[in-house]
């Protein structure tokens, strides 16, 4: 439960501490968070903290003696409170995002522009084939930047791949292709390079900035956008890169988001040769 993410706090209480309060009007508390969201982690020690607080002052009320509770905090995963291991898979899945959606739209769309792209769709070349050929160059760039950002990771930030780097890897080149498909897409109902750049930020980038979860908690969010959060492909991206990354867990805690993550891919993949060669002629 721990390291699947849905506990995020643990309040240690031990046996005597009752007796400890009534007899020496002192007790320890632990709380051991996860520090993998280092906001989230504060704002939940600081919301024991208040209560904690609020226990003093009724006690306050009725009696004339202090009582003293000391909480000792544990941060999982991230006791030195580092920056890396939060903003490290955001950035990874925000660089991706960028590289995949909105350089092969504008690219795809630069050749409707000059005519081009008909050319190629004349041709007895199937829809499917060119779109591969289209997203290739792209994927290798998009996976040459993502080991560029491990190892600037591990030897600048100092933060180390603690599960599986294949696993890692494999996650990512569903990401990846994801977010190409999704270019593809912005590209076929794109007329124009700066109708394909508009849509990729107002309708990929801005989302991801503020639904994935790198930024703000989804769950401090209202319930209308917790829900729209399950359609951004970084979401999953991003809680599998952090169970992998900072947790190590392993494909037994990540299945779930990878399955999700891999049907939207599919679905992508199957509106894209549809509408491919539909749009074009």
């Amino acid at each position: 439960m721990r390291k699947r993410g849905k506990v995020k706090i643990v309040l240690v209480i031990p046996s005597d501490f009752s007796e400890n309060l009534s007899l020496q009007k002192k007790a320890n508390l632990q709380m051991i968070i996860d520090g993998t969201d280092i906001n989230l982690g504060n704002q939940i020690s600081n919301y024991l903290q208040n209560i904690i607080l609020d226990f003093y002052k009724s006690q306050a009320k009725n009696s004339t003696q202090s009582y003293n509770v000391t909480p000792e905090i544990r941060m999982l995963y991230n006791p030195q409170l580092k920056g890396a291991p939060n903003f490290v898979p955001g950035v990874m899945a925000l660089i991706l995002l960028i590289v995949c959606v909105m350089m092969t739209a504008i690219a795809i769309v630069k050749e409707k522009e000059t005519g081009t792209m008909e050319i190629l769709l004349v041709s007895p070349m199937k829809p499917q084939f060119i779109i591969i050929s289209k997203a290739i160059p792209y994927f290798i760039l998009a996976m040459g930047i993502l080991g560029v950002i491990l190892l600037l990771s591990y030897f600048l930030l100092d933060l180390p791949i603690k599960g599986s780097i294949i696993l890692l890897f494999f996650v990512s080149t569903i990401f990846i292709i994801t977010n190409l498909l999704i270019g593809i897409l912005i590209s076929i109902f794109s007329k124009t390079q700066q109708q394909a750049m508009l849509f990729s930020m107002m309708g990929t980038m801005l989302p991801t900035i503020m639904l994935s979860g790198f930024m703000f908690p989804i769950e401090n969010m209202p319930i209308p956008l917790q829900v729209m959060s399950n359609i951004i492909p970084a979401k999953w991206y991003y809680i599998m890169i952090k169970n992998i990354m900072i947790k190590g867990t392993g494909l037994a805690v990540i299945w779930k988001s990878l399955l999700i993550l891999t049907g939207m891919m599919m679905v992508l993949f199957t509106i894209a040769v549809k509408k491919f060669k539909i749009r074009l002629e």
